[in-house]
């Protein structure tokens, strides 16, 4: 199916892009049929248009925030020998290393030092290891010792009462990605280890959701694969959880498969050109427009800073991709390259200046919105109504705790522009309050 989808959207008429992006300014979504036209955009008037639609999704669903995280990578030991991965079983060049209790708390702590509040726990597959159970203790340590208020996870797939175990320990989001959605490839990339069943692997959301987690984030690794392939075969499984759950994907990453030490290839086997890339992030906006687009740091500063206007709401910042990172950088256990080394409150600053204003908001896991409530706001392009409040009161704070005089400056005009942009004067004059509070001294205001 997808694969004629494909082949009949590459002579569609001009007419046809034109009609489908202006229908994309409903907010509403689009079909596969459409996403396969958009896909074959190579014109670059069309690809500027494309831009400019999702850009003004993005606004009008989000607005102008972006949200900030930082990943925790627990363990790096892992029994699956995916080719693309320095996280591989035969890899012989990486340092292995799972971290203690106490090692976990300090990188918790070295992260909500940089001013987050939000972490995406990560560990390799190693069932001796790496299990529910070692996952669960992670999470418990990390709310129990610091000021962390949002947990997401990244891990293999499990059975429904591992799930369950996960949602009792207090996860926000359930991420898992795929990697490539062709079975051939998959299997060539997966050659053993639990990793190899894909089967097992695409059926895990549904497990997630039996035991009752219902915020999941999804993503497909670009180049191994046709890209065009990867994104309608995403879409069509986002598709089918939203109708069978009446939920669809709180995130949709875009990671692009980088080089790692150790890995098993020798080059990308389907690279992923800057353009291609634009243009995957900008339909992805269009087609789910209520889903947070999340970028790595795997993409240089440049390309993370433009990409902001085109779609991507969530990107990771000051990240370390190997366990103990935070405390001791041992570059010989990273999983992946990673090209933006700024520091958090460099990013802030870069965020600020491009007119957006960054958020460290969990309020919607707090208060409940999740699942079939949080679709419900953000269908409805209602939830930058909490958004916008949120990301000004949480970005208030980090500048009072952990902001220089530069960045509280800029800071602090960056605000007062956002108060001006909130419509609903009620809203605007209750937060004025809370900011007030705020500098005198409380903290973990939201609504």
């Amino acid at each position: 199916m997808v694969l004629s989808l494909i082949e009949s959207a590459r002579n569609v008429e001009r007419r046809s892009v034109e009609d489908i992006l202006f229908k994309a300014r409903e907010c509403r979504g689009l079909n596969l049929e459409e996403v396969a036209c958009l896909l074959n955009i190579e014109d670059e008037e069309q690809l500027n248009l494309l831009y400019e639609t999702a850009k003004y999704v993005k606004n009008r669903v989000y607005g102008k925030r972006v949200v900030l995280f930082a990943p925790l990578y627990t363990s790096n030991e892992c029994t699956n020998n995916c080719l693309y991965c320095g996280f591989r079983r035969d890899n012989k060049e990486l340092h292995r290393k799972t971290l203690t209790k106490e090692e976990i708390i300090n990188e918790a702590k070295e992260i909500e030092g940089q001013g987050h509040k939000r972490i995406l726990l990560i560990c390799g597959e190693d069932p001796q290891k790496t299990n529910v159970k070692h996952i669960t203790s992670s999470m418990e340590l990390i709310y129990k010792n610091t000021n962390i208020k949002r947990i997401n996870v990244e891990t293999a797939p499990m059975k429904v009462e591992e799930y369950r175990q996960l949602k009792e320990a207090g996860i926000g989001t359930y991420v898992i990605f795929q990697e490539t959605y062709n079975r051939e490839v998959y299997k060539k990339m997966h050659p053993v280890g639990l990793k190899s069943d894909y089967d097992y692997r695409i059926t895990a959301i549904d497990r997630a959701f039996e035991a009752g987690i219902d915020d999941v984030g999804v993503g497909a690794l670009l180049g191994l694969y046709d890209y065009k392939y990867e994104v309608l075969n995403l879409l069509t499984h986002c598709m089918s959880f939203e109708k069978k759950y009446g939920v669809g994907p709180h995130t949709i990453s875009v990671p692009r498969l980088r080089p790692a030490l150790g890995w098993g290839l020798k080059e990308i086997p389907y690279p992923v050109c800057d353009s291609d890339f634009k243009k995957i992030i900008s339909i992805y906006r269009l087609a789910v427009p209520y889903t947070g687009i999340i970028l790595s740091t795997r993409e240089s500063p440049e390309l993370r800073d433009e990409l902001l206007s085109l779609g991507v709401s969530q990107i990771s910042a000051g990240s370390k991709t190997n366990p103990g990172g935070y405390k001791e950088n041992d570059q010989k256990a990273d999983q992946f390259e990673v090209s933006d080394h700024r520091s958090l409150s460099k990013v802030l600053a870069t965020i600020c200046d491009k007119g957006y204003i960054p958020s460290f908001c969990t309020a919607c896991y707090r208060r409940c919105r999740t699942g079939e409530a949080f679709m419900e706001y953000a269908k409805e392009g209602e939830i930058h109504e909490f958004c916008q409040p949120n990301a000004i009161l949480t970005f208030k704070e980090n500048l009072l705790d952990y902001g220089d005089q530069s960045l509280n400056k800029l800071g602090s005009e960056l605000i007062e522009k956002a108060l001006e942009e909130i419509q609903d004067d009620k809203m605007k004059e209750l937060v004025k309050e809370k900011l007030i509070e705020i500098e005198k001294g409380k903290r973990d205001i939201y609504f």
